[in-house]
């Protein structure tokens, strides 16, 4: 029966008598000899000979990879912190507050493809140092701007993207360079762990640093010192480990660079990057929405309950719903992203499709309990922040399982491409414009009502209630990348081990060494 079995594939050689070839030991599925998909897994030994670095220091190079991941976006939530102050400071409603994450994730939008494309062909720890050094400039200046200079503080946001774009496209693709299976899986899960954390300490960092200071604008000037140390530990840390040669077998030719074009025609073509890109840019608009304006909305419903004062012009906003939000994020960020990495870990054992299942069970199950926590708020602030626990609990769920899949179902040598333009969608149609859109119905809405406070927290209340629409729509986007991750999967796989050659939509084959010569078979016999 084994004969049989490999007889369709391996008897279409350019000599009709030739006979079917022995398995291929570099060949997954059953025209190998191993018996899984999967590709060989170095132990520690071999890691180190291929990428040149002892565990000790590949471990430290993540964790610093994982610091500026956490300082990126402890910046980019210290704003969120401040927000009622900077309303007030710059005499600005509820849609140009929105403007202003939307113009930062507008501008780091554009940017990563840019260094998508560098970071997939030159070296990408100078790129990260460059980016990293810029922004840390950028976001010092915004902390002197008049209150007659608005728009200089939009500009300013805006070019704090450089940084991001430039470490966030690429400081994934040095993980996988780094490390393979169930050990790339732990370490993304640490690198991701700092994204709620790094939210959390934002929300923290910028309501104490102002109570502190006696100013909102000391909270913009605390990451901009941490960011000289962190290019200080890209330069002295950090060194480049060879693409995709974690991946490949012994004696499998290193892999060339494609053009820029063939890149992206390659990642159309992918269809669990692309289900899995537009599920990821659900949580990105419900993330977005969130991150803006949960402590606005929070401070809103508290004064509507009477258990504070509103804001009034000139004086600084005195809540603790930002330290309290950004507890939450930290603890929910830390929760959600481990319990999805394990869970998707066991179940990958009996079931390939984990990954984009276990994404879409955090999806769909967070949309009603972000639903609860904004109906709940104007009775009890206690049961909004349950349902926000549970509801972010499960939302965090994605972060590392997403760019685990984006890294195997991508070859390496376009991976910083797929993650430019990953950013690209899912903040294009994500949380570049949720805060605005949510502040802007938000303005809508109270148009049409009697100026009041309690106005203001319905006006908000309504227009937050799209996110959980949205996370549902995210939630069915995973579950079709479920359909397809299986083959993408394989096909990355092979391509990796030089066995497949891409030719055309309709031509990919598999080149078999057969009796001194290539026989090129269908992929589509192997993807069964």
């Amino acid at each position: 029966m084994a004969g049989s079995d490999t007889a369709p594939f391996l008897s279409q050689a350019d000599d009709p008598d030739d006979g079917p070839a022995p398995g291929h030991p570099g060949l997954p599925g059953p025209m190998g000899n191993p018996k899984s998909g999967e590709p060989e897994v170095p132990d520690r030994e071999g890691l180190q000979r291929i990428t040149g670095l002892s565990q000790g220091h590949s471990t430290l190079i993540v964790a610093v990879l994982c610091y500026i991941n956490l300082l990126n976006y402890m910046d980019r939530f210290t704003v969120a912190g401040v927000l009622p102050d900077i309303e007030h400071f710059f005499n600005i409603g509820d849609s140009s507050s929105g403007l202003i994450q939307t113009v930062f994730i507008s501008s780091y939008m554009v940017l990563a493809p840019v260094f998508g494309y560098l970071g997939d062909r030159y070296n990408r720890k100078y790129l990260m140092c460059g980016g990293i050094a810029f922004w840390s400039l950028v976001t010092l200046g915004s902390s002197f701007i008049p209150r007659e200079r608005f728009w200089l503080l939009l500009l300013t946001r805006g070019l704090v993207g450089v940084g991001e774009a430039s470490y966030s496209t690429i400081a994934p693709t040095l993980i996988a360079d780094l490390f393979v299976a169930d050990q790339r899986s732990r370490m993304l899960s640490v690198f991701y762990f700092a994204i709620p954390v790094g939210s959390g300490l934002g929300y923290i960092a910028g309501s104490k640093v102002k109570d502190v200071a006696g100013d909102w604008h000391w909270a913009l000037r605390v990451t901009p010192g941490l960011g000289v140390v962190a290019v200080l530990l890209l330069f002295l840390v950090v060194q480049e480990p060879p693409r995709g040669a974690v991946e490949r077998h012994s004696g499998s030719p290193p892999l060339s660079p494609t053009s820029w074009w063939a890149d992206l025609k390659a990642l159309a073509r992918n269809p669990s990057f692309v289900l899995s890109s537009l599920g990821f840019t659900a949580v990105a608009f419900v993330t977005g929405s969130l991150a803006l304006w949960a402590p606005a909305f929070l401070l809103r419903s508290r004064v509507v309950l009477g258990e504070t004062l509103p804001c009034l012009p000139g004086e600084s906003c005195s809540s603790s719903d930002s330290l309290i939000f950004g507890l939450i994020t930290c603890l929910t960020g830390v929760l959600g992203v481990g319990l999805g990495v394990e869970i998707s870990r066991r179940l990958r054992r009996i079931n390939p499709r984990a990954d984009p299942l276990v994404c879409a069970t955090g999806l769909l199950g967070s949309a009603p309990f972000l639903f609860l926590s904004l109906a709940c708020a104007r009775g009890s602030i206690v049961a909004t922040y349950i349902f926000i626990f549970i509801g972010e609990t499960l939302l965090s769920m994605n972060w590392a399982i997403v760019a685990d899949i984006l890294l195997y179902v991508v070859i390496p040598t376009r991976r910083s491409t797929a993650e430019a333009f990953q950013i690209v969608l899912s903040h294009l149609l994500g949380d570049a414009g949720s805060p605005y859109l949510i502040g802007l119905i938000s303005d809508r809405l109270r148009r049409n009502w009697p100026a009041s406070f309690l106005s203001e927290f319905r006006a908000l209340q309504s227009s937050l209630m799209l996110c959980a629409f949205v996370g549902a729509l995210g939630g069915a986007a995973f579950l079709g990348t479920a359909m397809f991750i299986e083959d993408d999967r394989r096909r990355a796989q092979l391509h990796v081990q030089g066995l497949l050659h891409e030719t055309g939509p309709s031509d990919d084959r598999i080149v078999v060494p057969q009796r001194g010569r290539s026989t090129r078979v269908p992929v589509s016999s192997v993807l069964i």
